[in-house]
């Protein structure tokens, strides 16, 4: 079943998962143009991957779930896709 993801994500300063459970999408992950400092994402092996405001990355048939995002209080991201 093909369903549309559509969602803006509220960052805080600990890491948090782009979703609660697990569903697998392809997305686009862009960071606000409007940031007011740079977003991370969580490396595999636990370091900080810089995101810059107005930057994007495809993801294809990824966890949701297992993505882990931080920044500045208030600053926001957005994932666009489906699971298709």
């Amino acid at each position: 079943m093909n369903n549309p993801i559509g969602r803006t994500i509220t960052l805080s300063d600990t890491y948090a998962p782009l979703a609660t459970t697990r569903t697998v999408a392809s997305f686009t992950l862009t960071a606000m143009s409007t940031n007011s400092a740079v977003a991370y994402l969580k490396g595999d092996t636990g370091d900080d991957v810089p995101i810059q405001p107005g930057e994007w990355h495809q993801f294809k048939s990824v966890a949701l779930s297992q993505i882990e995002v931080k920044g500045a209080a208030g600053d926001q991201l957005t994932v666009i896709g489906g699971t298709w």
